[in-house]
């Protein structure tokens, strides 16, 4: 069933009804937000420059190479 063919029908419910609705999709979406989010106790890998000898390598040619233009 398409959004478009839910509205007649929201539209004839009552007040009562709407507001039960309304509370349900509250709901759902809150519920969705919660699996997307972090939950407490689990261990999550975050990628860190620290031991990045390529990285560091990196922004030392960079650094380098700005010193350069800079000084010329």
């Amino acid at each position: 069933m398409s959004v478009a063919d839910l509205f007649p029908t929201l539209y004839n419910l009552s007040r009562a009804d709407k507001f039960k609705v309304m509370q349900f999709l509250v709901q759902e979406l809150a519920t969705e937000e919660e699996a997307l989010s972090l939950q407490p106790g689990v261990t999550y890998h975050v990628w860190s420059p620290y031991n990045s000898h390529e990285a560091a390598n990196k922004l030392a040619a960079l650094l380098e190479e700005d010193r350069q233009i800079n000084d010329a």
